[in-house]
């Protein structure tokens, strides 16, 4: 008896039922979430998505002034050590913008830093993650091709969001 209470429990009405039967080894249940990152990881308990969007001009300041950072460093490698100066400055500004509008830095290059604005997800109202950032970035070259109308889109758009933007799930909001 002591053996059949080990194997059996007993159900919501009393009635004796036989265990699960195990999972095999490496079998989990997928858990579903609301939001993820775009690694596939949880999103953090989301925000609130600020209704507030940044205009165009605080954004044109922004950009110029992560311009002049990118472009100075840039400028002072180049000359330095020539063509590979260039690429290693080209780089640097790739992880400029990726890493310090991602979650390393709160969705605030610099520019935007002292504009006082930052990206934001526009699922969770959080950084973006560095996928989107990577995103964002070369979708900057795509709001330039076609006579900067990329970025003049937010101008039109309902939600001041730019190609970029779009193409990123990403708002521009004040930082408050």
């Amino acid at each position: 008896m002591a053996i059949r209470r080990s194997l059996f429990s007993r159900g919501e009405e009393g009635v004796r039922s036989a265990p699960t039967a195990p999972r095999p080894v490496g079998v989990y249940p997928r858990k579903t979430y609301a939001s993820t990152t775009a690694f596939g990881n949880p999103a953090p308990d989301a925000l609130p998505i600020p209704t507030e969007r940044a205009g165009f001009w605080i954004r044109f300041g922004a950009s110029f002034v992560d311009g002049i950072i990118v472009g100075v460093i840039t400028l002072v490698l180049q000359l330095a050590l020539g063509t590979a100066g260039q690429v290693i400055g080209l780089v640097i500004g790739i992880g400029y913008y990726i890493y310090l509008e991602g979650p390393g830095g709160n969705g605030q290059t610099l520019g935007k830093r002292v504009a006082g604005i930052r990206v934001v997800s526009s699922t969770t109202g959080g950084p973006i993650g560095y996928g989107a950032a990577t995103a964002r970035y070369f979708g900057r070259i795509l709001s330039a091709i076609v006579i900067l109308l990329g970025y003049f889109w937010m101008l039109w758009d309902s939600e001041k969001q730019t190609w970029h933007d779009k193409l990123a799930g990403s708002y521009v909001v004040p930082a408050n």
